[in-house]
């Protein structure tokens, strides 16, 4: 009986001890490594699960915008880990590093084997208080919002800055953050003598057709160095020391680049400036109506957060719309200016739809200027999106059709350029440059991403000869070489005998080379919101409207008809700048 009965002790404990095995088995926590394609490359996460949940992501190895992918990483992370399923919904604004992220979450759950629990989404939607109290409400987070909220905050105004979209930045985040800046610390390091204020003003007045308000285009010029001296010395702003870009139009060479060659690098310091000076900073904030008291002046916003919470945030001194243009926004085009319909994609971020403008109109604000929509000429035929690593055309890069032939001077304004494009055959261009004109420009290391994508939709070609490149895009290799051998000689003698390029031109003889293919792309609307000197928006009649105040993309008075490459940031950090001393003073 002993015998059977510890026969039988044994067997229930080896039950027991293989039940205990196979639930601590099912519970077991494993990470597993997943990878996805994000617009910057590879986005690399490891996936922890415990049984059948998602209980953690961490992200192993990426190269998005960090201001884009914040979100992403963080919100985007919450809602799959709440609802242990990456079936949702993409950061809106950040939807190429949301499909990249979800799609390594996607691999690592497949490679996981593991079907995964349904369970009900339990996130947790923030809350604020229905009323919040500040003295200075910026609505809208680019440079000029960020710009106007730093300098209210250090004149010790209470600052709140509302944003839409889910990430900060606007379209100065994914510009390339040039800076025009005449007499800046770079020329003088560079040898370029005789640039001036006086020079900066007259190509922004010409370049616009001299549709800008002259006083305000001076305003710009006289403060533009200052701008960037801010930019450098308080915000923390990294400028190359030893390069600059000539933009069309521009008599010399003078826009500053930040470290990077994008806006991100003026972001991410502004923000953490902002942040610094007591800023408050509300993402996913839509700002709905202007609040106005029975003497008419500006005393609030309404807003709407996360998209279903009614917020008022009271305004003591000053509301400073800051939202940009509306180049994103089809129907606002059309009603303006036809000829900008669906055909023309755009560069400019989805937020772009012109809410400021619309907003300030509601209470009587004028404007000006809306008809002129400006197109970017070198943009992706495939997304719209400008390309960056075209750069190299502000240091000797041409530009052929279809024939091979040049047909515009590379560095007209952008406005000559797109509608030259817009009249050759299949309203598209190529862009030719070589190691040589890389070098200068190193926009090829700066913008390794933007290389990668365009070689792999084969809008881009290297090659070692110009036949090879010719061949690639269907040119006739010939005329190719024919229209190079005009550019060797004229670069040799200085002397541009076609179409007189102000910048010079520079040799083509040497491979490998570099031919892209592009078309225009709207790109910024220079119409908008009527300000003065002090950037009070005005009504109709000429007056300012109390409270009410404007900077940048939106305002209707800087650019004229036709905006200066490089001539956004001066203008949005200038004119955001003094909207925020202006209310700092109030």
């Amino acid at each position: 009986m002993k015998k059977i009965f510890g026969a039988i002790t044994m067997m229930l404990t080896a039950t027991l001890l293989l039940t205990g095995c196979g639930g601590s088995q099912s519970a077991k926590a494993q990470t597993i490594e997943g990878v996805g394609s994000g617009k910057h490359g590879d986005i690399k996460v490891s996936v922890t699960f415990e049984g059948d949940q998602i209980k953690d992501i961490k992200v192993n190895d990426q190269k998005e915008n960090e201001v884009l992918a914040e979100p992403v990483y963080n919100e985007l992370k919450e809602t799959i880990v709440n609802g242990n399923s990456a079936e949702v919904d993409v950061v809106s604004g950040s939807t190429a590093t949301s499909e990249g992220y979800l799609a390594a979450v996607k691999d690592a759950i497949k490679k996981s084997g593991i079907s995964l629990a349904a369970v009900k989404g339990k996130k947790k939607v923030a809350k604020l208080d229905d009323k919040q109290d500040y003295d200075v409400v910026v609505v809208g987070s680019g440079g000029a919002g960020f710009s106007a909220a730093i300098e209210a905050a250090e004149a010790g105004k209470k600052v709140v800055i509302i944003e839409k979209m889910p990430t900060v930045g606007g379209n100065t985040l994914i510009s390339g953050g040039e800076m025009n800046a005449p007499g800046n610390w770079v020329q003088k390091k560079l040898g370029i003598t005789g640039d001036s204020v006086e020079s900066y003003y007259e190509d922004t007045m010409k370049g616009g057709d001299n549709l800008g308000d002259p006083k305000l285009v001076h305003l710009m010029a006289e403060n533009a160095l200052a701008s960037a001296e801010w930019l450098r010395d308080e915000v923390k702003v990294e400028f190359l020391e030893d390069q600059l870009f000539q933009f069309g139009g521009h008599s010399y060479k003078r826009a500053l680049i930040p470290v990077g060659h994008t806006g991100q690098e003026v972001i991410t310091k502004l923000k953490k400036k902002a942040e610094a000076a007591g800023v408050k900073i509300l993402v996913d904030t839509k700002a709905d109506e202007l609040l106005q008291d029975k003497s008419g002046k500006v005393t609030g916003v309404a807003a709407t957060y996360k998209e279903n919470q009614e917020v008022k945030f009271t305004a003591k001194d000053a509301v400073i719309l800051t939202t940009g243009g509306f180049g994103s926004n089809v129907k606002m085009r059309k009603e303006y200016n036809p000829e900008y319909d669906e055909r023309y994609m755009s560069t400019d971020t989805e937020g772009t739809t012109g809410d400021g403008i619309v907003m300030a109109e509601n209470i009587g604000a004028a404007l000006t200027n809306m008809e002129s929509i400006q197109t970017y000429p070198i943009a992706n035929p495939k997304t719209g999106v400008i390309s960056l690593l075209a750069d190299t055309r502000f240091d000797g890069a041409i530009l052929v059709n279809q024939e091979g032939q040049r047909f515009v001077e590379e560095l007209e304004r952008r406005d000559v350029i797109s509608e030259a494009i817009l009249a050759q055959t299949g309203g598209y261009t190529y862009q030719l440059w070589n190691d040589d004109i890389d070098g200068i420009s190193k926009t090829k290391a700066a913008h390794e991403d933007e290389y990668d994508e365009l070689i792999k939709d084969k809008l881009l070609v290297k090659a070692d000869t110009l036949e090879e490149a010719a061949d690639f895009f269907d040119i006739d290799p010939e005329a190719l070489k024919d229209t190079v051998e005009k550019v060797n000689e004229y670069a040799k003698t200085g002397d541009d005998k076609d179409f007189h390029h102000r910048g010079g031109l520079v040799s083509l003889e040497k491979g490998p080379y570099y031919l892209e293919k592009a078309i225009p792309s709207v790109h910024h609307t220079m119409g908008g919101l009527v300000i003065n000197q002090e950037t009070e928006v005005l009504d109709e009649a000429g007056k300012a409207i109390p409270g009410l105040y404007a900077a940048g993309e939106l305002t209707g008075v800087i650019q004229g008809s036709n905006r200066l490459g490089g001539n956004a940031i001066t203008d949005i950090i200038t004119f955001g700048r003094i909207a925020g001393k202006t209310a700092g003073n109030l």
